[in-house]
């Protein structure tokens, strides 16, 4: 069976800290009360997404790449990683702010939970007034006063927060301390993990198990990167019908691009799936002489076989990913 774009039935995840906006601003479909993610396309096992259009309908990520192979994901990306997918692509809601946390590196993770590390990163899609996200220290600071801080109950005051609006970039590698803040709606790229370290969670208690959530601090101590930085959010330009660098990290690469008309891409050189999330407005893709549509809060990928796409949209707005 011949490759073509697809796309997967979301996986949607219940949070502590979730909201509405997932349902009424992307227009994802379920019933449950607190959904704070929704997992575009998965790996991470027990958690598979499938495929949601087309003769492949049904399949995992898993089966496409085990029956595929190179085709699917690139020669290169198979040879380095079999028969795993690299990347979690989510869309994430927070009604309330996420635990303050951090992720280990690759080594770290390997060694104590046989998973990859969790380099990621955040696109914002919309956040209310005075939104806010947590990325790294605010100041200079080392691991004897950050334990005072938290002995103290005052880590809040040393972690930099920043105010942020529509199309706010963040990288979060590794080490780095982070957090979403309430009223923020984003995209996040990250690589197939799910080890997370809490460190601060505001001594909330979680409706469903009636306890205050587990904290990692003994963990995160050695997983932390204490340097201190003057900036953390991405600089990129935005010009219309060509793809614009946003991160370009060894686990990931993410360009920005804004349509208006027609684009036509050419993928032959890459050796890569390519993943489409649609950030803002929507746009037809054709390929193989068939038309896809993707709209705000979709996502799509393109079998690393695949080498020519056409996009045609009134105004379109979408992070394209590959390695």
């Amino acid at each position: 069976m011949e490759l073509y774009p697809v796309k997967f039935t979301p996986l949607y995840k219940y949070r502590l800290w979730g909201g509405e906006k997932l349902k009424t601003q992307l227009n994802k479909d379920y019933d449950e009360n607190n959904i704070g993610e929704s997992w575009e396309i998965s790996d991470v096992k027990g958690d598979e997404t499938k495929v949601a259009n087309g003769p492949l309908a049904g399949k995992t990520l898993k089966e496409l790449i085990q029956e595929y192979k190179g085709d699917f994901v690139g020669s290169s990306v198979y040879k380095t990683f079999g028969e795993d997918f690299p990347l979690l692509i989510k869309f994430i809601d927070a009604k309330t702010p996420l635990s303050i946390q951090v992720h280990p590196s690759n080594e770290l993770a390997k060694e104590r939970h046989n998973s990859f590390g969790k380099n990621e990163m955040w696109y914002v899609m919309g956040a209310d007034k005075d939104a806010e996200l947590i990325v790294g220290f605010e100041k200079e600071i080392d691991k004897a006063e950050y334990q005072k801080h938290l002995e103290d109950d005052t880590i809040l005051e040393v972690m930099h927060h920043e105010t942020v609006k529509k199309g706010d970039t963040f990288y979060i590698p590794t080490g780095r301390i982070h957090a979403i803040g309430a009223g923020v709606l984003l995209a996040e790229i990250q690589q197939t993990s799910d080890v997370t370290y809490r460190i601060y969670d505001y001594k909330r208690v979680d409706a469903v198990t009636g306890k205050e959530r587990e904290l990692h601090n003994d963990l995160a101590l050695d997983a932390i990167d204490f340097t201190y930085y003057s900036n953390f959010k991405t600089d990129y330009k935005t010009e219309t019908n060509t793809s614009n660098m946003l991160v370009h990290s060894p686990y990931f690469k993410t360009n920005f691009i804004k349509v208006d008309g027609t684009l036509e891409k050419d993928y032959s050189s890459l050796d890569s799936f390519v993943i489409y999330m649609c950030v803002d407005g929507a746009l037809e893709l054709q390929n193989g002489g068939k038309s896809y549509s993707l709209k705000m809060g979709e996502t799509i990928l393109l079998p690393a076989f695949l080498n020519d796409v056409k996009i045609e949209s009134d105004k379109a707005e979408f992070l394209e990913i590959y390695l």
